[in-house]
């Protein structure tokens, strides 16, 4: 007796195409297969191809991880980020201190204090751990 049903080792031969990621352009259409699933089934745990979204985005962050590491970055780096994203300058952070204590934080003479980073975790509206 065989484990694996035949019906299964012939669909097995069409998805598992999705799964093999060997170079950038193979991880471009996975991430366009991610896409598409993600239009068709979204947040929904019980449409038919959940799993499949889910074990595709599984191997496509195993490839990220591997492969598009994310560089190391400090607390003003990223502060550096938001600001520009929201077109802000120094002085647009009352809740980091004055112009200067912001320029001092952006040019690496003092860090992000607990008060500082909840103040900008909150406005931002992400995790105190991203300024960390």
């Amino acid at each position: 007796m065989n484990a694996i049903s035949p019906q299964i080792q012939r669909s097995w031969t069409h998805v598992s195409d999705l799964f093999k990621i060997r170079n950038e352009q193979d991880y471009d259409v996975a991430v366009e297969h991610l896409n598409t699933l993600l239009d068709e089934v979204g947040t929904d745990e019980r449409h038919p191809l959940y799993s499949l979204l889910d074990t595709l985005g599984t191997v496509l962050h195993a490839w990220e991880e591997q492969h598009h590491a994310m560089p190391e970055c400090g607390g003003a780096d990223v502060l550096r980020f938001f600001m520009a994203e929201h077109n802000l300058t120094q002085s647009d952070l009352p809740e980091v201190g004055s112009q200067g204590v912001v320029s001092e934080i952006l040019n690496g003479k003092r860090d992000l204090n607990v008060r500082q980073i909840r103040a900008l975790s909150k406005r931002f509206g992400v995790s105190p751990s991203v300024f960390v």
